[in-house]
C-alpha cells in the first residue's frame, strides 16, 4: 500500500499575485545528483546572498521519507499508531525507519529476531499472531 504523500519544508513563490508553495528539491530531478542552494533572498529587507549552500540532511529525504518522519514524530514513535495511520505492518514500519536512518548517514545494522520481545508485543496486543509469525520466521 502506498503511503499518503504530504509535502513539508515549503518555500513560497509569487506568480500573478497568487502564492504558490514549492519544495526545494534535495536531488536533481534530471540526473538525481545533489543540489545546492545558490541564492537566498530576504523578503523583509530585500537582501540577496549568493553562494553555494548545502541542503540539510532532512531536505534530501524523498517525499515518502519526509511523510514517514512526520507521522513518526506526530505519533511520538508509537509503532502501533504509525502502523494504523499508514496502513502498514510492523516490519514495514521498521524498514522505513531503517531507510531514514540510512539516509541520515548512519549505519543500519540488521536486527536479530528477539523472540521474547515479539511474544511480549503479541501478548500486549501490539501485534497480531500473523505479524508475530512473520517476525519470528525472519
Amino acid at each position: 500500500m502506498k503511503m499518503k504523500e504530504k509535502p513539508l519544508l515549503k518555500f513560497t513563490q509569487f506568480r500573478g499575485g497568487k502564492s504558490m508553495k514549492r519544495e526545494v528539491p534535495g536531488n536533481c530531478p534530471i540526473c538525481g545528483g545533489d543540489t545546492k542552494i545558490t541564492e537566498i533572498h530576504c523578503k523583509k529587507c530585500d537582501t540577496t546572498i549568493r553562494g553555494k549552500f548545502d541542503l540539510c540532511k532532512f531536505c534530501k529525504f524523498t517525499d515518502e521519507q519526509k511523510y514517514f518522519v512526520e507521522v513518526f514524530i506526530k505519533n511520538r514513535g508509537n509503532i502501533k499508531e504509525i502502523e494504523k495511520e499508514l496502513g502498514i505492518s510492523y516490519p514495514t514500519v521498521r524498514n522505513k525507519l531503517d531507510e531514514v536512518i540510512f539516509a541520515l548517514g548512519h549505519k543500519v545494522e540488521k536486527q536479530t529476531v528477539n523472540q521474547k520481545e515479539i511474544l511480549e508485543k503479541l501478548s500486549n496486543g501490539e501485534i497480531d499472531k500473523n505479524e508475530a509469525l512473520k517476525l519470528l520466521n525472519r
